[in-house]
């Protein structure tokens, strides 16, 4: 998951990249950190925590120069011990380099074996870390050759900002799955991000997605970035970025990430129309269920009430790297409004079920609340197989569907009746103009090794 930044051509680089980073906390809550370059040296402040933790005046004057790269971690590879934390910040033959990443190199194994074999000392456990290691590696004269070698040898979901002390290069997959888009700062000089949610902030202009295959090369001989197209694009974007990861206001390769989710809500709706008058309000779980909750009543006529009150003080629950924290946080974060709810049938939207521990939380939570019934809707498919390209559901044994049929399912949560989003038409709610990657729900692993 992750969220990256790059800032490229403006004095306030570090600032700009931390607030950045601050409208992307969504995508990763365990550590952030931002390298800046300044007069042919980079300077790294990086630490566990969220980014109004970490920096600070101090640090952000600390962190000098007219370039700067950012990075939140959501680990699906690597520990929780600082040196975990990106940027990965290296020193090798042609000077000084960092890197942030956001996605999961499936070969990662494999390429680490071979460069321990060849003699190469790991400091941390993130596939990360191949990429510096192969560029050092490489015979190649310049940076930019280095930097095109090693993604030859790199295979897997990724969006890389790799930042020298001069330049910075951008580059995206070949299938595009995880998002990045280029923006314009009205400030001076350029913004690249993982959701167009950060321009806003930063007061910056939407100027394109990065295209898959595709790198970008910010110098200072060049008033544009130059582009240089590596590979030959299989664009394959992740649904699951628009059912549970984007934030709601970011638009996602030309897709609002809102709008999808509102058509979610009214497929689901759509699919229920034999039995909408049996419900007495729609209730979303907040918050990644509330436009797909608001698109099931504007189809059903049936009022949108908020049910269950969250509590913005505690981050997101899927992204916390232990069953025992994400329970916990369930506690802490979601309430039932007693008065509303007792003695009525609710329909209840969420994005997903994948542990099914969280789901059966809130169904027991409304009951005892009160409820007297509680229907659950599901705007997304059964995820039934492990992601290897960014999420964090490496485990097919932890997948509720994977080891369940639907109605098995809706017993454990306890729901009165349970119905899932098909793959059509969560296909259709995004727009079937192109293929995305659905791998959770499909088991098509269309990156191999």
């Amino acid at each position: 998951m992750c969220a990256i930044v790059g800032i490229y051509g403006n004095d306030n680089a570090s600032r700009l990249a931390s607030l950045a980073l601050f409208s992307m906390q969504h995508r990763g809550q365990e550590a952030t950190g931002i390298s800046s370059s300044c007069n042919g040296k980079i300077f790294t402040k990086k630490d566990r925590g969220l980014v109004s933790d970490v920096f600070n005046e101090e640090s952000i004057a600390y962190l000098k120069g007219n370039m700067a790269i950012g990075h939140n971690r959501y680990s699906t590879a690597g520990g929780d011990s600082i040196l975990d934390a990106q940027p990965v910040f290296a020193k090798y033959k042609l000077g000084e380099i960092s890197i942030v990443h956001n996605g999961n190199l499936i070969n990662k194994d494999e390429v680490r074996n071979e460069l321990i074999d060849k003699g190469a000392i790991f400091q941390t456990g993130m596939d990360t870390e191949n990429l510096i290691h192969l560029i050092a590696k490489s015979t190649e004269n310049k940076l930019t050759d280095r930097i095109v070698q090693a993604l030859h040898k790199t295979i897997g979901a990724y969006c890389f900002i790799i930042q020298s002390r001069n330049k910075q290069f951008v580059i995206r997959d070949r299938y595009g799955i995880r998002p990045l888009s280029l923006g314009k700062l009205k400030s001076g000089g350029y913004i690249v991000a993982s959701e167009t949610c950060a321009f806003e902030l930063v007061d910056a202009e939407f100027v394109r997605d990065v295209k898959p295959g595709e790198m970008l090369i910010f110098s200072r001989h060049t008033e544009e970035p130059e582009s240089i197209q590596l590979f030959e694009p299989e664009f394959r974007p992740c649904a699951f970025e628009y059912v549970y990861f984007a934030r709601p206001d970011s638009v996602i390769d030309g897709k609002t990430v809102y709008e999808t989710r509102e058509n979610m809500g009214k497929a689901l709706a759509k699919n229920d129309e034999k039995s909408i008058t049996k419900y007495d309000m729609v209730v979303p779980v907040p918050d990644s269920g509330v436009p797909a909750a608001l698109g099931y009543s504007a189809q059903s006529g049936i009022p949108f009430k908020y049910g269950i009150i969250r509590n913005h003080y505690v981050g997101r629950t899927f992204i916390e790297p232990t069953q025992e924290m994400r329970s916990m946080k369930v506690k802490m974060k979601l309430s039932p409004m007693r008065s509303l709810i007792q003695g009525k049938s609710l329909l209840v939207i969420d994005d997903s079920i994948v542990r099914g521990t969280t789901s059966k939380r809130i169904v027991r939570m409304l009951k005892d609340a009160g409820a007297k019934e509680v229907h659950f809707r599901v705007a997304s498919p059964e995820i039934k197989f492990a992601c290897y390209y960014g999420i964090d559901t490496p485990n097919k044994k932890e997948l509720i569907s994977n080891n369940m049929t639907k109605e098995e399912v809706c017993k454990f949560i306890e729901a009165d009746t349970l119905e899932y989003l098909s793959i059509d038409d969560l296909v259709n709610s995004i727009g079937n103009d192109r293929n995305y990657a659905l791998e959770s729900f499909d088991g098509d692993y269309f990156v191999t090794k």
